[in-house]
C-alpha cells in the first residue's frame, strides 16, 4: 500500500539497518535480502545528515534516522525501534510503529 499509494523515503542508513536485521534478526536467504533491498533503493534514496544536538537517544544512529528524516522532508518516519518510537510525543513528524502505520492507512481508505 505505501509503495503503490506514497512515496517512499530510504536512506543508506535505513538500508544498511534493514540489511542487518533481515539477516540477523529474520535470516532471510540473502537472495531475498538482496531482492527486498533492490526494491528500496529504487524508491526516494535521500541523503544522511549530521544528527542535531537534539534529539537525546542511546543509539547516536537512531538521531540520524530522524534527522534525515525531517530533512528530507518525510511526512512520518516508521520504525519498529523502541527508541525512537519513545520520541513520538515531542517529535516534529509523527514517528509511528509500522501496525500504527497500517491502522491510519486502514482507516484512510
Amino acid at each position: 500500500m505505501v509503495l503503490a499509494e506514497h512515496e517512499l523515503l530510504v536512506s543508506e542508513l535505513i538500508l544498511i539497518e534493514f540489511r542487518r536485521a533481515l539477516e540477523k534478526k529474520i535470516r532471510a536467504p540473502a537472495d531475498r535480502i538482496a531482492f527486498a533491498e533492490q526494491l528500496l533503493r529504487a524508491q526516494t534514496l535521500i541523503p544522511e545528515v549530521a544528527a542535531l544536538a537534539s534529539p537525546k537517544v542511546r543509539d547516536p544512529a537512531d538521531a540520524r534516522v530522524l534527522t534525515s528524516a525531517v530533512a528530507g522532508g518525510a511526512d512520518i518516519l516508521v520504525t519498529g525501534d523502541a527508541d525512537l518510537l519513545t520520541l513520538a510525543a515531542g517529535s516534529s513528524i509523527p514517528i509511528l510503529s509500522p501496525r500504527e502505520l497500517w491502522e491510519r492507512l486502514r482507516g484512510a481508505s
